[in-house]
């Protein structure tokens, strides 16, 4: 093999070497993606605890973690009469809520992705009690 041949060889091996260590991320979709998505799979169940189930998909590996229960109690609503309460409009309720999300994890424990699977309307006006729980913490 010539000199350029064997640089030609090099350059390949070179650019193979890199592309295999490179694994993407999916495009965030929401404050939950945004937050974890690169991260280390050991921080979050640090923060949040440890998953329910795992399962080998490939080379990867996709966690199920579920929490954040809490319980909320919505307040019945009441039509406003000259400035007196009327008619109820919606009763009183309690509500339970959790969160359940799938963690694609890499061979190097970093998340490449995270699916929601479970989800209630958020307690702040948020769109989502997950991303209000998982996003910004």
């Amino acid at each position: 093999m010539n000199f350029r041949g064997m640089i030609k060889a090099c350059a390949t091996l070179g650019l193979a070497v890199a592309l295999a260590g490179c694994t993407t991320t999916g495009i965030a979709k929401n404050d939950v993606e945004t937050r974890w998505n690169g991260q280390q799979a050991g921080m979050f169940f640090a923060k949040f605890g440890p998953p329910v189930s795992d399962t080998a998909a490939g080379r990867s590996t996709i966690y199920t973690w579920r929490g954040g229960h809490k319980t909320r109690v919505v307040p019945a609503v009441y039509e406003q009469v000259d400035g007196k309460k009327g008619k109820i409009i919606s009763k009183a309720r309690t509500e339970y809520l959790r969160c359940e999300v799938q963690l694609t994890v890499s061979p190097d424990y970093i998340i490449r992705s995270v699916r929601t699977v479970v989800d209630r309307p958020g307690i702040n006006g948020g769109q989502s009690y997950c991303e209000e729980f998982l996003g910004g913490a």
